[in-house]
């Protein structure tokens, strides 16, 4: 496909955002960091915390998760006097463990410079860390009602649709952000943003698109020309890398041994099985934890991160010496649960309960 700027009629432009708010105040999503359409803007807190929590995570899968976040930590002075293994545990199971370090950086910053009220300008917002460009971007319009052009998943499938790019990602980003640019007004532009991404969300959609039932239809240049599902043009993926390790379960009078991970680097400050390095091919006992007889099984867990996928082998054995002699935490092995293990290591603890149970 060869590439194309967006040149739609500007007189049309203002329609697709009347268009697509009408639809709103009819059908948005009720959600428990929203306000509902054409009302005073939530809590920031709440837009903040929402907003970190969904980057690259699914609104089913965050719903829970903040709702007990706010019930335990309701405003940036609570969260900021949080201890970071209980934030930490608090996140385990949604992944991306650098955005609850984030989180918890960022309200000591917002508690300490700024009075416990978060910035109204994206300028001063992305000074937050875990603030990036989109995440300011909806805070400023959704909290605040600034104008802002935001643009994350689901709007950048809609705009790219909306406008017929045909320019392949990632080189097509700075087409869509300035077409959608063009689409967003002056007012209402948080219940803009919401209502792009609920549209992605439910109609929009990467597969089978629900042209029938889009209320900016009339306006698509993708649906016209009769493939909307075709965009955005990606480029090919590079097949990930696949890395191997060994997690070791070393158990003590009904207890297991954990370890907290360094506080920077992948899955930082969680509590975790003591695994050895993880590299191009299998590291067998490399940095076991102890020096003992371990027992490598058949059986392995695989789990896949951004960059890479990561298969482990397990290894089990015993510690017959008093507990205090080795580094890390005993945990009783029947309430593991209550670890805040990350998903991979939780996959790791459940195996290794059926092998050795």
């Amino acid at each position: 496909m060869s590439a194309k700027v967006p040149l739609s009629p500007p007189q049309r432009l203002p329609a697709v955002a009347r268009d697509l708010l009408d639809w709103y105040d009819a059908n948005a999503r009720s959600l428990p960091w929203r306000a509902p359409p054409g009302t005073l803007a939530p809590d920031p807190y709440r837009v903040w915390l929402s907003e970190v929590m969904l980057q690259q995570t699914q609104v089913a899968t965050v719903r829970p998760y903040f709702e007990r976040w706010t019930a335990r930590w309701p405003t940036f002075a609570a969260l900021a006097a949080a201890q970071d293994a209980e934030v930490m545990a608090a996140w385990a199971g949604l992944g991306y463990y650098a955005r609850a370090r984030n989180l918890l950086a960022g309200a000591r910053v917002i508690a300490a410079e700024h009075g416990g009220e978060l910035p109204d300008t994206e300028a001063v917002l992305r000074t937050i860390p875990g603030i990036g460009d989109y995440t300011a971007a909806a805070i400023a319009a959704i909290a605040f009602g600034r104008r802002a052009v935001v643009v994350d998943a689901n709007v950048e499938r809609v705009v790219a649709r909306l406008f017929a790019i045909q320019t392949p990602l990632p080189a097509a980003k700075p087409l869509i952000r300035a077409a959608a640019d063009r689409v967003t007004p002056d007012a209402r532009a948080g219940d803009f943003a919401q209502a792009m991404m609920d549209l992605g969300s439910g109609i929009c959609t990467t597969r089978s698109p629900r042209c029938l039932l889009c209320p900016i239809r009339a306006h698509c240049e993708g649906f016209d020309e009769g493939a909307p599902e075709l965009l955005p043009v990606k480029a090919a993926k590079r097949a990930r890398p696949v890395r191997h390790g060994t997690m070791f379960w070393l158990e003590c009078d009904g207890q297991v041994l954990l370890r907290r991970r360094p506080a920077k680097g992948l899955l930082g400050g969680m509590l975790a099985l003591p695994t050895g390095p993880w590299a191009e091919s299998p590291p067998g006992l490399t940095d076991a934890p102890a020096d003992i007889d371990w027992r490598l099984h058949d059986d392995s867990v695989a789990h896949g991160f951004t960059h890479f996928e990561l298969i482990c082998a397990l290894a089990s054995g015993t510690w017959r010496r008093h507990p205090d002699t080795l580094e890390g935490e005993w945990w009783p092995v029947d309430g593991l649960d209550s670890a805040g293990l990350p998903t991979v290591f939780k996959k790791a603890a459940e195996a290794m309960r059926r092998i050795c149970g």
